[in-house]
């Protein structure tokens, strides 16, 4: 098997064009994608994957792209990392699923064990596993539901929680999120979020006042179960909250009997710099909720908080057929020891130095860059028209042009405004370099 067709690190890490973006062989793919597959499936780049690794991805056609994607957050550790695909081979070969619920086995275990150990607070914790992370944050809810014996939830602007229903109602945007797919659960509510660019507070303290006000007004603190929050909110803009929000709330909610929920799905497993973007904020969440970046690609998620939280639900009231399958445990405990072994939250970090460098001269030189933000190798730009008014026509233009030079790029935001980049942390210097520079021509081109 040539090289050209192996995943994993062992690709050749180079950016090769060979025909137009999409290529014919994409083309004829996703011809047949559009009249076999539901159209409410959206696909942002048609290009169609034949490996993965490292630094870049490849088509189909040949083309090898650089990747500032990382399947939204998820191949942090890079796509098919090899301890990764190793563990994984070893599972399927031994059993692929007895259902934990059912006859268990050691790696859900192991995999609670690292969760419990690596998340923030150094409280006793427990945890419980799940396939996504839309299931995750529901069954945080359950369980706060279950721990406070409160129903109401409070949510902020701009965040994105999944596609159940309950996280529907949870989530802030309606297209393509929500519209038409109601009714929504009740006894949700939604509250200011801290969006420094455009609210202009910086003092993050008093944003966090303004937002408790309105909860205390509006749902009441012995009504309320729980909190729960994004830590840089994701789909709505990699909005790093101003400096104190998050502690302020927590102390809130620590006074008040409401249980904190951090939402890391996007955010965690050394993507922001830090094992999780809690950190950044010197506080621990009761509850954590994570998925992504978890299992390298394998879909697991997780709920980890404090023991006595965890155990108050019911003893068969949390759990599920897949969750905590053993070839997505396997593949978690891969993924923990390379992000621990490769020093992949200096990696985060270092990627974070080098982009903020760049985005910063480019913003220099262009006034559509209104804000930069972001933390680790979860940065973004949001592009404006004048002032802070969103332009997500521009938005749209550069991310396109940057397919089409062979650089995934993805868009998001409330007002569809904002690029977000994403790398894997197994990204080369000269392929995070030559990243950079297609962004910068496309910003002098469009």
């Amino acid at each position: 098997m040539s090289t050209s067709h192996v995943g994993g690190p062992q690709l050749p890490q180079e950016r090769r064009i060979v025909t137009a973006i999409p290529g014919p062989e994409s083309q004829a793919l996703h011809a047949r994608k559009t009249a076999s597959v539901a159209s409410g499936v959206g696909t942002t780049l048609p290009v169609y994957v034949t490996a993965a690794g490292g630094g870049v991805v490849v088509d189909v056609d040949g083309n090898s792209l650089i990747d500032f994607g990382s399947g939204i957050a998820v191949t942090t550790v890079g796509n098919s990392a090899p301890r990764v695909a190793a563990a994984v081979a070893e599972q399927v070969a031994a059993f692929t699923h007895t259902c934990f619920m059912i006859t268990p086995y050691d790696g859900y275990v192991r995999v609670a064990e690292a969760l419990n150990r690596l998340t923030p607070g150094d409280f006793e914790k427990k945890s419980v596993l799940f396939n996504s992370g839309a299931e995750a944050v529901e069954n945080a809810v359950k369980i706060a539901r279950q721990f406070t014996k409160r129903q109401a939830v409070v949510v902020v602007d701009h965040a994105y929680h999944g596609r159940t229903n309950l996280t529907m109602a949870m989530t802030a945007k309606s297209m393509p999120y929500k519209s038409g797919f109601g009714p929504f659960a009740g006894e949700v509510y939604r509250a200011s979020a801290s969006y420094p660019f455009r609210d202009g507070e910086t003092d993050g303290v008093a944003a966090a006042k303004r937002t408790i006000d309105e909860i205390e007004k509006q749902v009441g603190a012995d009504n309320l179960a729980a909190f729960v929050i994004e830590p840089i909110l994701g789909e709505g803009g990699f909005v790093v909250p101003a400096p104190g929000f998050l502690p302020t709330l927590v102390e809130w909610c620590n006074a008040n009997g409401v249980v904190f929920v951090a939402d890391e799905v996007q955010s965690g497993f050394a993507r922001t710099g830090a094992m999780f973007a809690m950190e950044h904020e010197g506080v621990a969440p009761d509850l954590i909720t994570t998925a992504k970046g978890i299992a390298g690609g394998l879909p697991l998620s997780a709920v980890t908080g404090r023991a006595e939280i965890m155990d108050a639900p019911h003893v068969g009231g949390l759990g599920g057929t897949y969750g905590g399958n053993p070839i997505a445990c396997a593949a978690a405990l891969a993924v923990i020891e390379t992000i621990e072994a490769d020093g992949l939250v200096e990696r985060a970090q270092a990627i974070e130095r080098t982009m903020v460098e760049r985005l910063t001269a480019i913003q220099a030189k262009d006034p559509r860059i209104g804000d930069i933000r972001g933390r680790g190798a979860m940065l973004a730009v949001e592009l404006v028209t004048e002032g802070t008014t969103p332009d997500p026509d521009l938005t749209k233009a550069v991310a396109t042009a940057a397919h089409q030079q062979g650089l995934i790029v993805l868009t998001c935001g409330t007002y569809g405004n904002v690029l977000r980049f994403l790398p894997p942390l197994s990204m080369p210097d000269h392929l995070l370099a030559e990243g950079l520079d297609i962004l910068e021509s496309v910003f002098a081109s469009v």
